[in-house]
């Protein structure tokens, strides 16, 4: 049964649960929870720190977004990291070696950097559909093999550059890039509005489609699936590539819109954030979205705690709360909504037996 309850209250709970645990952590390490709350807030409007963590979103909501196709389908694509990366890589190589007009230059790497990512997800992919191998188990093996892919690629006798103390890709040309917008002392991601388009593109894919049925209608029963008419092996291949697929998008926006290469130094661990994120959005493209800006928030506000004497780690603790914080509040009203609904069907039983042997003493 849905209802307002179990639309509003459990992401109020949320709030409430992680503010109050959030605080005690606080105190336990010696600070005031209400400054150090004030110092976060207020930092965000300091410096380029709204549009980096804008900017750090729509990197965390690439991510969020994946892994949530993954789990429309039942299946915990953990694997994330090693596909965006994996794609990220073969994106800049392909990127910074071709030379085209501008749009076809980005369109080709944007490609590139899709088919590379569906490409390694789909390795777990058909050892799942074929060989029954747990995609857990796959995807982990795969995010360890990548860092050595990743060393073997960018390297001086491969496609690595050496620019001082750092090696990385051929740097991609302007025609390639996607321009940024001045906002303040900051810039924000072009890329921002094609996120945007493809959290739209995903919604419609789930609720406006026949796929999108069949994707849900399989992760919540196969055996009824099939029965239904869905193949479950080709709709588990087909999310598992759509998955990778968006996860290869996940390290564009930094490529394309501020660092223009990839290197052995650049940023880890979005894919494993992507997961937390998909969680606290509860796999919808808009609660991903405010999950995204939730996470990136502290991430880009923890830095500011250390003017008070706190540890910026505990922006940490306070991130692994909120998604502790979320899981319980919806399983809290999960039970509550149904203990409900079997009140509501025992007193219908009870009205009809009722009236049954009213019935009956009638006679």
């Amino acid at each position: 049964m849905t209802s307002w309850r179990t639309k509003l209250l459990p992401p109020l709970l949320a709030i409430v649960f992680a503010v109050l645990l959030s605080a005690i952590a606080l105190i336990i390490s010696g600070a005031d929870p209400l400054q150090a709350y004030g110092t976060m807030i207020g930092q965000m409007f300091k410096g380029s720190t709204a549009v980096d963590t804008v900017n750090l979103a729509t990197v965390y909501y690439l991510s969020g977004l994946a892994v949530a196709i993954g789990f429309q389908m039942n299946l915990f694509n953990i694997g994330v990291e090693g596909q965006y990366r994996f794609a990220a890589v073969v994106a800049a190589i392909t990127g910074g070696a071709l030379k085209l007009p501008p749009v076809i230059h980005t369109l080709v790497i944007l490609i590139v950097a899709v088919v590379a990512g569906a490409a390694y997800a789909a390795i777990p992919a058909i050892l799942k559909v074929t060989r029954g191998v747990s995609e857990v188990i796959a995807t982990i093996m795969l995010n360890a093999i990548v860092g050595g892919i990743i060393a073997f690629l960018i390297n001086a006798d491969q496609f690595g550059v050496q620019t001082g103390n750092n090696i990385g890709t051929r740097v991609i040309e302007p025609s390639g890039r996607i321009p940024g917008i001045p906002l303040g002392s900051g810039t924000l991601f072009g890329f921002v509005f094609i996120a945007a388009i493809i959290g739209g593109a995903y919604w419609f894919m789930l609720n406006r489609t026949r796929f999108g049925f069949e994707l849900k209608a399989s992760g919540e029963s196969t055996t009824a699936a099939a029965a239904g008419g869905v193949n479950a092996k080709k709709m588990t291949l087909i999310a598992m590539l759509l998955s990778g697929g968006v996860a290869g998008l996940v390290a564009m926006p930094e490529l394309l819109g501020r660092d223009f290469s990839y290197g052995i130094t650049s940023t880890q661990m979005y894919g494993f954030t992507g997961i937390a994120v998909a969680l606290l959005g509860r796999n919808h493209p808009g609660g991903i979205a405010l999950g995204a800006l939730l996470w990136a928030f502290l991430d880009t506000s923890a830095v500011s705690l250390e003017q008070i004497n706190v540890s910026k780690e505990i922006a940490t603790i306070m991130q692994g709360i909120i998604v502790l914080s979320v899981v319980v509040a919806y399983e809290i009203v999960r039970r509550a909504d149904l203990a409900a609904e079997q009140r509501r069907v025992g007193r219908a039983l009870a009205g009809r037996k009722g009236a049954s042997v009213a019935e009956g003493g009638a006679v």
